[in-house]
């Protein structure tokens, strides 16, 4: 045990958290995770799982009570369109996010652990740059003036801020990256906070053939979706190298998401019409600028959007048919 690495995952039952355990025991660590519930879809592989809130004092300080090598924090209150821009939750999400950010933040100072990562999300970008569904821009520079699009992006950015006066202050080493809608197996499918991949593979999934599937707005909005190995090479590159970020993690292939449900359609193989309805949406345009991380890590995202949804439609076509 001397010589194993140490971590911790705070949120390590949610979707990415749980794959990160995954890939963190796999590359030999030992790992802790916490997280107000168990992954959903299968069991955790940590090394000590604890159910806790951390929007909790005591529980904070019962899991970062050593100085792990890392931390990774990923707990977050969130969810797909149909969650964070129906205005209902913000209170929850504002609360809930930038409590848990404080308490982790300030132990792991305290703590003096090696390196802490921090999960942002592109929807700190401002909607000003984003309603050209066909030239979005969301360079990691454009992030000022700010004017993020939900209550759910401003509590990212708060964050982002936070963990960065923490490096400037009492030099806590962290790493800020900006997700772009991470998908996958194991990712929610349905219920309401599920995002437009998952949510697109299940009704495409539970439709008759000729049969029709219902989408919010016409369609022309556009988006890029990241393969959740790709985001977790993404991570682990970035905590290896001397780059704080924040930097975009998401993939440059913009798609309308139109093109995404027939993509999937191609995938299952059905004919399906595409009944476009109100609801929810978000800004017009969004897409990963990759140009930093290139020039930061050497590296990028370049798995076909097309292989990511095919491994995530039939894992979510199994799971109907449990």
């Amino acid at each position: 045990m001397e010589n194993t690495k140490k971590a911790l995952v705070c949120g390590a039952g949610g979707f990415i958290g749980s794959h990160l355990v995954k890939r963190l025991k796999n590359e030999g660590y030992w790992v802790r995770g916490v997280d107000l519930k168990k992954p959903d879809f299968s069991e955790s592989v940590a090394d000590e799982f604890v159910i806790g809130d951390l929007r909790e004092q005591s529980v904070c300080r019962s899991v970062l009570d050593q100085p792990f090598d890392e931390v990774y924090q990923l707990a977050a209150d969130m969810g797909g369109a149909g969650y964070i821009f129906t205005g209902e939750h913000d209170a929850d999400v504002m609360h809930n996010s930038a409590t848990i950010n404080l308490n982790i933040a300030d132990l792991a100072q305290k703590q003096k652990v090696g390196k802490i990562f921090y999960s942002s999300s592109a929807c700190m970008y401002p909607a000003y740059n984003q309603e050209d569904p066909n030239n979005p821009n969301c360079r990691e520079d454009s992030a000022y003036p700010a004017n993020p699009d939900s209550e759910y992006g401003w509590e990212k950015l708060f964050s982002e801020r936070l963990y960065l006066s923490y490096l400037r202050n009492y030099g806590l080493q962290v790493r800020i990256a900006r997700f772009h809608n991470i998908f996958g197996p194991e990712g929610t499918w349905q219920g309401g906070k599920e995002k437009a991949p998952a949510a697109i593979c299940r009704k495409v999934a539970q439709a008759q053939e000729g049969g029709e599937i219902e989408m919010w707005g016409d369609g022309e909005q556009t988006r890029s979706f990241l393969y959740i190995d790709e985001c977790l090479e993404g991570v682990r590159r970035l905590m290896q190298s001397d780059f704080t970020g924040p930097v975009n993690i998401g993939s440059d292939e913009m798609v309308t998401i139109n093109q995404l449900a027939q993509m999937t359609m191609g995938i299952a193989n059905k004919k399906l019409s595409i009944k476009h309805i109100p609801g929810p949406l978000g800004v017009r345009g969004r897409n990963s600028d990759n140009k930093l991380i290139k020039e930061k890590l050497n590296w990028a995202p370049n798995t076909p959007l097309t292989d990511g949804i095919k491994k995530t439609y039939e894992w979510i076509e199994k799971q109907i048919n449990l």
